[in-house]
This record gives C-alpha cells, sequence and structure tokens, in this order.
C-alpha cells in the first residue's frame, strides 16, 4: 500500500465502482450497490460486520486491509491523504476475487482524528488498465516527435503537447484557439473538413497528408500527416476529436525528389531526339520542381557534332527548351556562353552552381556575386544550375528558378538536379550520336536515291520511300529514272531483302549496276540477266568471307542478299513501254479516261536464284498516261491479301486524281494514312506521266547503201534544222550525220535509216543491219582513217550505240542552243 499523489487523478471515480463505508473499529457500516455485485454479498450479510471477514486470509498477517484495519484499531482511520493498495477477497461464489482499493479518511470535524473510512475498490485488472491508460496518455502528451491535440465539438483546441506544430508562427498558448488563428486560411479549412467528417461520421482518419503553413512564414511551410478519431461522452454522444500530427517533410521530399528523378529518368529515355530529350526533360522539371528550367546545348549537338573537349574555351549556347512561369522571358537572350571550368578536377566532376537570395539583392547595385544565368527570371529568390557532362565532354547545362512563395531552393535540391542533369547528358549525348548516325545512314540513302522528281521528254516522274524503320530512316527500296538515247526514259523500282545500312549498301550496289547496264542500252529482260548474276556473286562473296580474318572488321548482318526490281523502258516516239520483272509485283496504268489496270506480265523469280529467264511484255500506253511502280510495302498492309491491297491502290490512284493534278502532289495522297514508324515494310511509290514526241519533231529518211547519198543526207538534215531553227547545229550535225551515214554504209551495207529527234536535245541516230559495234580509237598521225567516231565524241553532248531488233543504232546527241 502507498500513499497516493495528490495531482493524480483518481481511477475509482468511475460509474459501478464497489465502495464501503467503515467506522473506526473496521466495522462496516454501508455496503453499495455496486458492491454487492461486485462480491455477490447482500448488504444486510455484510454490515455490521467486521471488515477482515470479507478478506480471503484474515490470519495473514500485516498486509492489505489487516494493516489498514490494525492501524484503525491504534488511532482510527486518521490520515492526510489516506491509501492505496490490494486484496484478495470472498466472493459470494466461494471463490476469491483480487481488487485495487482506496481508503479515504473521513473526518467528523474534530482535529486532526478520522472517524471513518471510505473504502472505494475495484477488479485489480480494471485498475491495472486505468493506470496504462492513465501513462500512456500522459507519455503521449510528452512526445516530442509527434504533434497531439484535443478538439471540442465546435474544433477548438483543448489540450496539445508541447509540440504541436514546432514551426513559426505557432502560438504559445493555443487552448480556444481554432487552427484559423495562426495558419493559412486554406490550410486550416482543408485540416477542419477532415476533422469535421470524422466527428460527424466517426469513422477514423489515417494518413491524410497536407501542407501547414503559418500566417507568420508562409514560404514553403511543412508537410504533415494527420491522423484523428473521435472522442465520446459515456452516453456515446460526440465529446471531440483528438488528433495526432507527424511532421513528414523531409520523408515526403525524399520521396518526392526519388519520384522526380524516376519521372524524369523516364522522360529522357522517350525519345532519341536531341530537341525532343530536353523539352520533355524541362516539362517534369517545371512546375513539380521549380518555377522555371531552362536547357542551353552547344550548337554542334543539335547536328550531331561532337563538342570540344577543351573546356578552356568557351562555347557558344543556344536555349533549345523552357518551361515554366516565364517561359518568353527565358527564350531571350538564347545565346550565351559557357565560362571554362576553374580546373581540371571541376571539369571530370562536373559541379553545379546554387544562389539564393536573389530577392534580397538590387540589380543595380551591380553585385558581381550573382552569376548572369541566375538572374535571368524576374522575382527569382533562388536558383541552381548543372553541366551536362557525358564522356568527358562539357556541352549544356540545365537551369532552375525558384520564384514567389515557393520554398527557397537548397544543397539537397542541387545535388538531385546534378544527378538528374547527369543522367539527362547521358541521354542527350546518345540522342546526339544517333542523330549523327542517322544523318550520315540518311544521307548516304539519299545520296543512292534519285531527285523526288524529275522532268523528262518522255515522262513526268515523282517518287516517295517511307522507311518501315522510322528511327534510322534507311532500307532496302530504291526508285530511278533513268534517261536512255533517242528521249527514251527507263523507270526502276527494287526491294532488297530486310532492313537497315546493310539493305541500303546492297540497293546502292544494285542501282549502281542497273544504271551501268542500262547506259548499255539492254533489253529490260537482258538487263535483269545480268544483274541477276551479280547478285549471285555478291551472294557467294558474302559466303565465302572468313569469320577469323580480322582484317574483315565487324560483320553486317546476315540474311539473303537477293532482291526484286522491275526495269521498264518507254520510248515517247513510238509510244510503246516495254518492261520485265524479276519477282516484282505489276505496275499500275491509269489511262487517259480515268480507269485503273494492271499490267499482265509473267514475273520471273527475284534477283539472286540465278538460271532462270526474264520475260518482257510490251504495251502502248496512249498520251497522258500515268505508270505507278511500287514496291510491296504498298500493297501488303494490315492482314489482307495483295488481292486487295492491290484493289486499295487502285481506288487511292482514283481519288488522288494523278491524271489532272502534279504528280509530285498526288504521291502524297496516295501514301496518306501510312504513317512512318508502323509499316510492316518499307514502302516506295513512282509515278510517271508518259509524254510524246510529236511528229513535228520527227524528220526520218531511208538511205540507199551508196556512198553518194552521204551528201544527199547532209542535205536532208541541214534543210531539216533550217525548219526547226537550229541553224546554230547544222555545221556539227552535217559532220556528225556524214561520219554515221559513211560508216554505215562502207561497214554494214544494206540500206541505212537516218532519223532527227528533236526534244531537250537533238538526237541523231543511224541504223544499219550489222551486229558489230562500233568502236572509237585513237589514229596514229600516218593513218589517214579512224577518225570519224573521234569526232562525232567531240561534237557531241554524249553519243553510244544500241542493239536493235534488225542491227544497231549509233546516236548522238547535242545539246540545244539556248534561246
Amino acid at each position: 500500500m502507498r500513499a497516493s499523489e495528490s495531482n493524480q487523478d483518481y481511477p475509482f471515480a468511475v460509474t459501478n465502482t464497489a465502495a464501503a463505508l467503515l467506522d473506526d473499529a473496521g466495522t462496516v457500516l454501508a455496503w453499495t450497490p455496486a458492491a454487492e455485485a461486485l462480491l455477490e454479498r447482500r448488504s444486510a450479510d455484510v454490515c455490521g460486520r467486521p471488515a477482515r471477514d470479507l478478506l480471503a486470509d484474515a490470519d495473514a498477517g500485516s498486509g492489505g486491509w489487516e494493516a489498514v484495519l490494525a492501524q484503525g484499531g491504534r488511532s482510527g482511520c486518521a490520515g492526510p491523504d489516506g491509501w492505496e493498495g490490494r486484496a484478495t477477497l470472498r466472493h459470494g461464489s466461494g471463490g476469491e476475487l483480487q481488487i485495487g482499493f482506496r481508503v479515504i479518511p473521513l473526518n467528523d470535524g474534530a482535529p486532526g482524528k478520522a472517524a471513518r473510512c471510505l473504502v472505494i475498490g475495484a477488479p485489480l485488472e480494471l485498475v491495472s488498465r486505468w493506470r496504462q491508460d492513465h501513462a500512456f496518455t500522459q507519455e503521449l502528451f510528452l512526445q516530442g516527435r509527434v504533434g497531439l491535440a484535443v478538439f471540442d465539438r465546435d474544433l477548438r483546441l483543448l489540450r496539445t503537447n508541447t509540440h504541436l506544430l514546432p514551426y513559426t508562427g505557432v502560438p504559445v498558448e493555443l487552448y480556444g484557439r481554432r487552427l484559423a488563428d495562426f495558419l493559412w486560411a486554406e490550410d486550416a479549412h482543408t485540416i477542419e473538413v477532415r476533422l469535421r467528417e470524422v466527428l460527424d461520421s466517426g469513422t477514423p482518419l489515417i494518413g491524410f497528408n497536407t501542407t501547414v503553413r503559418t500566417l507568420d512564414d508562409p514560404r514553403g511551410g511543412r508537410i504533415v500527416t494527420v491522423q484523428a478519431f473521435r472522442l465520446q461522452e459515456p452516453d456515446d454522444r460526440p465529446m471531440g476529436v483528438a488528433a495526432v500530427f507527424t511532421d513528414v517533410t523531409e520523408h515526403e521530399r525524399s520521396r518526392g525528389r526519388l519520384d522526380l528523378l524516376y519521372r524524369a529518368t523516364g522522360a529522357l529515355g522517350g525519345s532519341l531526339s536531341v530537341l525532343r530529350t530536353v523539352e520533355d526533360l524541362v516539362k517534369v522539371l517545371a512546375p513539380t520542381f521549380g518555377d522555371c528550367a531552362a536547357v542551353d546545348l552547344a550548337e554542334t549537338v543539335l547536328t550531331g557534332g561532337e563538342p570540344t573537349a577543351d573546356g578552356h574555351l568557351p562555347l557558344p549556347l543556344i536555349r533549345m527548351a523552357v518551361a515554366g512561369t516565364e517561359p518568353e522571358v527565358l527564350r531571350t537572350g538564347t545565346t550565351t556562353r559557357f565560362a571554362a571550368p576553374p580546373s581540371a578536377s571541376a571539369e571530370r566532376t562536373c559541379p553545379g552552381e546554387l544562389v539564393t537570395g536573389l530577392g534580397d539583392r538590387s540589380a543595380e547595385s551591380g553585385d558581381d556575386a550573382v552569376p548572369e544565368w541566375a538572374g535571368a527570371v524576374p522575382g527569382a529568390h533562388s536558383a541552381m544550375t548543372a553541366p551536362l557532362c557525358a564522356r568527358g565532354t562539357r556541352f549544356g547545362r540545365l537551369t532552375l528558378w525558384r520564384t514567389g512563395d515557393s520554398a527557397p531552393l537548397e544543397e539537397d535540391d542541387l545535388a538531385l538536379l546534378e544527378e538528374i542533369a547527369a543522367r539527362a547528358a547521358v541521354a542527350v549525348d546518345n540522342a546526339r550520336r544517333y542523330t549523327k548516325e542517322r544523318r550520315t545512314a540518311v544521307g548516304l540513302q539519299r545520296s543512292l536515291l534519285p531527285p523526288a522528281t524529275s522532268e523528262k521528254p518522255a515522262v513526268e516522274a515523282a517518287g516517295l520511300y517511307l522507311p518501315a524503320d522510322a528511327d534510322s530512316g534507311v532500307g532496302g527500296d530504291w526508285f530511278d529514272v533513268i534517261p536512255l538515247s533517242s528521249a527514251r526514259v527507263a523507270l526502276v523500282v527494287g526491294d532488297v531483302a530486310g532492313h537497315g545500312l546493310h539493305a541500303t549498301a546492297m540497293m546502292g550496289r544494285l542501282r549502281s549496276a542497273v544504271r551501268a547496264m542500262a547506259d548499255l542500252e539492254l533489253e529490260p529482260e537482258e538487263l535483269l540477266a545480268h544483274v541477276d548474276d551479280m547478285v549471285v556473286q555478291v551472294a557467294s562473296e558474302a559466303e565465302s568471307e572468313d569469320p577469323d580474318d580480322g582484317d574483315a572488321g565487324i560483320p553486317l548482318p546476315g540474311g539473303p542478299a537477293g532482291a526484286t526490281c522491275l526495269y521498264a523502258v518507254y520510248d515517247p516516239v513510238t509510244r510503246t513501254c516495254v518492261m520485265a520483272s524479276a519477282g516484282h509485283p505489276p505496275p499500275a496504268v491509269v489511262g487517259p479516261d480515268g480507269t485503273v489496270e494492271y499490267v499482265e506480265l509473267s514475273p520471273g523469280p527475284p534477283l539472286g536464284v540465278g538460271g532462270w529467264p526474264f520475260e518482257p511484255v510490251e504495251l502502248e500506253l496512249p498520251p497522258g498516261s500515268v505508270l505507278a511502280l511500287y514496291t510491296d510495302g504498298l500493297i501488303e498492309r494490315g492482314e489482307g491479301d495483295v488481292d486487295e491491297g492491290m484493289r486499295d491502290l487502285a481506288e487511292r490512284l482514283q481519288r488522288s486524281d494523278v491524271l489532272a493534278r502534279p504528280l509530285r502532289q498526288a504521291r502524297h495522297d496516295i501514301v496518306e494514312g501510312l504513317p512512318p514508324g508502323r509499316l510492316r515494310d518499307d514502302v516506295t511509290l513512282l509515278l510517271a506521266r508518259t509524254r510524246v514526241v510529236d511528229t513535228g519533231s520527227l524528220a526520218t529518211w531511208l538511205l540507199d547503201a551508196d556512198p553518194a547519198v552521204v551528201a544527199d543526207a547532209r542535205h536532208l538534215v541541214l534543210a531539216q534544222l533550217t525548219a526547226w531553227d537550229l541553224d546554230e547545229l547544222s555545221f556539227s550535225t552535217e559532220l556528225i550525220v556524214s561520219e554515221l551515214v559513211t560508216n554505215a554504209i562502207r561497214h554494214a551495207g544494206g540500206p541505212v535509216r537516218l532519223r532527227l529527234i528533236r526534244a531537250d536535245t537533238l538526237t541523231c541516230e543511224v541504223s544499219d543491219s550489222s551486229n558489230t559495234q562500233p568502236r572509237m580509237r585513237r589514229a596514229r598521225s600516218s593513218e589517214e582513217g579512224g577518225r570519224g567516231l573521234y569526232i562525232v565524241a567531240q561534237l557531241s553532248h554524249r553519243w553510244g550505240s544500241r542493239y536493235t531488233m534488225g542491227g544497231k543504232t549509233v546516236w548522238s546527241e547535242q545539246n540545244l542552243p539556248l534561246i
């Protein structure tokens, strides 16, 4: 038994606590109904009997009530504050019950003497639980790491611990105050709305995060987690709300920094474009991390160039991306200078820089301590920058500003910015290197393809190429428009198996081979046969490469070296088109009446198979017809079959109005809806509108195999040139005709056909029945002959010969005089 502390709340004042009144001899004078219920003993059975009869062991010596009664027997129950203790009582059911009790002396008016004692008690378990609750509550209000508050039903503060909100601007005395008395109105309203919900519904509030800013110190504030539960009266009426405030500012900031780093890293990996990469980055940083953000890059980075590694030479920087509240201000003055690093070690580590207190410094005071970049945003109170460094090269910087009421930037923020800048530098450098590689690849691709549009006497042509790999922009499809002799033109479209640089390189070889063969004036089927042999040889060389040959370099991707190709020759004089296919789909012909038909040809095997012939097909094309040559990527789309794709292409040709519109415009409408990046295969389209050489621009004569007709031939040509107003070409044309007709009569025999064609050039043709090709040689000074073809070559823009069904044709072209 110990004396109770006078200032300690008494646990036995609760409802239904058992109580008994004892006189100074320890006799029970009164017995409450709660005591009857506790021990199951009636008042009549207990009153008038000694209290020791209730003890389970009345002879246990001193202790428990025995000590109380012994003291009461000597000097009564007098005592200044009474006693507390525990005892084991006899229960009316025959068992025993442990209780905790308190003895309270009752004075009868005599000084210093207690005539009677009031004994109150409760089960020992209940008393122990109360003491635990009391200790818990007491210690809880003494905690310094959390804030504890009790609100009444009007949400006024009744009780708080000393660390409710340990921030600037919180009053020392909070009793009776509302949160709005010292917090921002919006912050106080947010918390009170949640507390009111708890008070009304009784549902506890768990883990609610909110920002708390005081009226005296509004900048930044703190982030707290609020947990609340309702307090109730004994009759279950709401008494108020208890709330626990936990400061999680640092935790949330750390998590926010980690989340920002995660989102910034994700944004950096979304594109291989330098511009898109930095734009995505600043959108993540502002306004989440700062109010304004900007990225400055060296100009060479944009084109894929390599910035100089010499940190002592300043680099011109261009502002590439801005975001935040002052975008227009940030865009001004886009070119800045990047100062050299203070030391070699600084260059290696690429440190950032933090500047605070900008709002307290006067721009007119000439404060040299404020860098130019830091004061670029009006109203900024703090700023920081971090260099963009990758592979030891410094090529840009990332800058952040905070303005208004936002919290000033700190060293931890600078560390985060440096981490983001390090990752951004790698992403930008990867994008730069990709840009360089892509520009190289695309440059190679474009150098291997002809101009997209061309104007020839035979056709108006427009081509288009869409790579399946939109990132690399290269592939193995190609088209070509090759001018031939006599105003003719060759139209070519091909498709190399595979994608990427390997296919592009193979495409370049094939296009060069086709052009070389076309210069030999071969028929389409013969040309494809020669190209087929070349592809077979290339494939054989690739298979014979020694993988252990160190000089071979990195091997190119493997796979088939085959290709498909369609070669067509159109003659604007005869209006005929001869074509042959090596595994390539047939071209479409749009007639002058708007109907679309596909050429019925028998395609041979793809190039590279070898040993199979190619069959030519000849057709006559009305003037103004449009030929559409394409690769299979245009008709093998989606899940449909090839026939469906060909029907779709025919409809696209009709809808695009290729007959009336310029082909350079119509080509885009035909492939509309086929954006790069979602194609299953490369797409190539070549449109050619046919033209004709009218009869007024042709002159043909059939000459006998007699040397005397050479003079007649000269007179005929001179007369025709006068009729065409081409007298400036009379002298050269007369010599060319004289030499070619003389050679034909001397070496071939038989009739000779002489033809002049006026188109973009003046073509002179001499045809005979011989299959012997003329060869130009340099005659010696002692020889009388051998100079004819040399003279022809000197007078011509270009010349050559080609085989025909009945022999050969030697031709010469001269440029028309300027008008």
